[in-house]
């Protein structure tokens, strides 16, 4: 009985903690938002001392790997093991989604490197995807909406770092990139916005893991709009444009998703050991 109240109450303290993403969502659908471990700070804690702290008297149970196992432990990996089981249930990609234009991935963990060779230059994007999903507040539904069609998507939009490399030289240009929290626009004229936009630009030494911190950094808050556009053209000649920053996000999105499960099966594991 303990362990379905658990479930229950745990459910019950869901809360989502992110901002809208109506201007990719509506490119790039994504998953709902079912993650049930992440706990309401306000109306869940206030039943969490009444109801949860009592497991915490549960002796532990013998076990020949010499680990501790409560009640508690097994009530959590029962309430880990049927969430598994619904994160693959929503799960949208099974295998990666490809990138468009030849560009080459290489995942390590939570990041990723795509990699694009052309005419003597070579084009490298890094994005992890740790705290990439943005916070979203959810609204409140409307009268005979139901709650699941209310839900938030979980969209990954990861800061990422271009990196343009030419032959012979002994620097790299690189620009700091970010998906903006609101669509914006560089002109009233422009029939398409930006979907990210470059926030810092600097020249590092080619070859260098350690980037120099005294070398200088071109912050674009205060730059010329003209220079600004160049430096967006420069980069859509290069692959790096709006299509790409579409299916970047879905590929994020599919990465961290993979890497959540991944989490779970791993807690879950623990727990369990």
């Amino acid at each position: 009985m303990l362990s379905s109240l658990s479930r229950a109450l745990i459910a019950t303290a869901r809360v989502a903690t992110s901002r809208p993403v109506s201007m990719l969502s509506s490119l790039c659908p994504a998953r709902s938002f079912t993650r049930t471990l992440w706990m309401h700070g306000g109306q869940g804690s206030a039943l969490r001392p009444a109801f949860l702290y009592p497991y915490r008297g549960f002796p532990a149970v013998s076990c020949g790997c010499g680990g501790l196992h409560t009640e508690g432990d097994k009530a959590f990996a029962e309430f880990l093991s049927d969430e598994i089981k619904e994160e693959k249930k929503i799960q949208k990609h099974k295998s990666l989604p490809k990138m468009t234009g030849g560009w080459e991935l290489d995942v390590h963990g939570t990041e990723a490197k795509l990699i694009r060779k052309l005419s003597g230059e070579k084009v490298t994007v890094t994005f992890n995807t740790n705290n990439s999903i943005p916070p979203t507040f959810e609204e409140e539904s409307q009268e005979g909406q139901k709650a699941e069609e209310n839900e938030p998507e979980l969209v990954s939009t990861p800061n990422f770092v271009v990196e343009v490399t030419k032959q012979d030289t002994k620097e790299t240009l690189v620009l700091d990139c970010h998906f903006p929290e609101d669509e914006v626009g560089h002109g009233e004229e422009e029939e398409e916005s930006d979907l990210f936009t470059i926030r810092e630009v600097s020249f590092q030494p080619t070859g260098e893991t350690d980037w120099k911190e005294n070398s200088y950094t071109l912050s674009t808050d205060s730059l010329d709009w003209a220079l600004y556009d160049h430096l967006m053209d420069f980069l859509a000649d290069r692959g790096v444009d709006n299509t790409f920053a579409d299916e970047l996000v879905e590929l994020s999105t599919a990465l961290e998703h993979q890497e959540y499960i991944r989490f779970l099966e791993n807690l879950k594991n623990f727990v369990k050991c």
